[in-house]
């Protein structure tokens, strides 16, 4: 699966050695940055994430901050991204299963990579359900963006 990696300081412990696991499952793993503990905003790493993801470049995507709170706030502020904070292997593969999920987020400083490696096998793992329910939740989470793009098209 080709993916993308991303993380601000808080997460740059974490997100090498969660790239290199990546790449060792065979995965083409594009990484965004930060590449130091130099203090930076994770709206900005979420945002060329978000962006590779929506350009096709890549079909999932992982966000690693602090909390991970943050970097799945600013993935969900983008249309089309559908972030879910994952720190258990059942909320890992049942946001991709029921929710289509394309970026999973997860806090350094509140799991280890023990535990990090389990998420990311659930989540990597798991497939869209084909069951009309999801597909239509789906659906209507997709018309909540557009309908948010419309008002703010009013608005301006």
């Amino acid at each position: 699966m080709r993916l993308v990696i991303g993380g601000d300081h808080a997460g740059f412990p974490m997100k090498g050695p969660v790239a290199e696991l990546l790449k060792s499952w065979g995965h083409l793993v594009e990484d965004l940055g930060t590449h130091s503990i130099e203090p930076v905003d994770f709206p900005d790493i979420a945002q060329a994430v978000c962006a590779a993801i929506k350009e096709g470049r890549a079909e999932r995507g992982v966000l690693v901050c602090g909390t991970g709170v943050g970097a799945c706030i600013a993935g969900n502020k983008i249309p089309g991204i559908r972030a879910a904070l994952c720190h258990d292997v059942y909320s890992a593969h049942q946001c991709v299963e029921h929710d289509d999920v394309n970026l999973l987020c997860l806090g350094a400083q509140i799991i280890g990579l023990k535990l990090a490696e389990e998420v990311l096998r659930a989540f990597l793992d798991a497939r869209f359900s084909t069951e009309e329910h999801f597909r239509r939740r789906v659906a209507k989470l997709a018309e909540l963006e557009r309908q948010a793009a419309r008002e703010l098209g009013d608005a301006a």
